[in-house]
């Protein structure tokens, strides 16, 4: 899967989006759970390290005939807490130990660099501590160049990573496809689609120098090369 295709310009959301759907794709009728959550830097506050891996643990058991006894009497045991409250991390990613060592795991975490850095941390501390119980799990993160570090430290370097940059023809073909699909062709006149034509590439080049994504994936590639090699293993 490449960062931009003929006539199309992908965002690092929809090259996540795109991977989710292969894999849930190509995992149908498998044992194989796909799990994702995306990042949103107006929510740092609510997006703990907790309640990310809390989210992906519901879609993983959703998938699950029957809920794990561990997991029910997690659930049960911070239900006698004064109050209640959900389960700690430690918790969690217990229970996404066992759950991810029933069957085949994809975890995809969208813009990591929009994490609050003291989440960020204890995220690939934990996803690491998963992935050492349980070998058949594969991590797919997207997130800006300068969170590889982190990664590659947290994850104890088992990490690839590939650059997307898009191409300015790419740029122009998206243009003029939804050009042509303006409903009020009227107001445009050539002077404006030349305008549009050359300032947005230039402003999307200079913003692409600036912000360039990088996709990181754990210890297999997931694109569509090599998708079923994984799902295989």
């Amino acid at each position: 899967m490449k960062g931009s295709k003929k006539g199309l310009l992908l965002t690092c959301c929809e090259v996540s989006s795109l991977v989710i759907d292969n894999l849930c794709d190509r995992a149908g009728g498998q044992n194989v759970a796909v799990a994702c959550f995306y990042f949103d830097f107006a929510a740092q506050k609510e997006q703990s390290s907790t309640s990310v891996l809390g989210a992906v643990l519901k879609q993983v058991i959703g998938g699950l005939a029957e809920v794990l006894g561990e997991i029910v009497r997690a659930y049960g045991d911070q239900k006698m807490v004064i109050g209640g409250r959900g389960p700690r991390l430690s918790d969690v990613v217990r229970m996404l130990q066992t759950t991810s060592s029933e069957k085949r795991t994809f975890i995809c975490i969208d813009a990591l660099d929009e994490c609050a850095a003291e989440h960020q941390v204890k995220l690939l501390s934990s996803l690491n501590q998963i992935l050492r119980m349980s070998p058949g799990t594969r991590i797919f993160v997207t997130g800006r160049p300068h969170i590889q570090v982190g990664i590659g430290k947290r994850l104890d370097g088992r990490v690839a990573s590939v650059s997307i940059t898009p191409k300015r023809d790419d740029i122009i073909s998206y243009l003029h496809s939804r050009l042509d699909e303006d409903t009020t062709p009227d107001a445009m006149d050539s002077s404006l689609e030349a305008d549009i034509l050359k300032k947005i590439p230039d402003d999307i080049s200079e913003m692409y120098v600036l912000r360039q994504y990088c996709v990181s994936y754990l210890k297999y590639s997931l694109t569509d090369i090599h998708l079923d090699s994984c799902l295989s293993r």
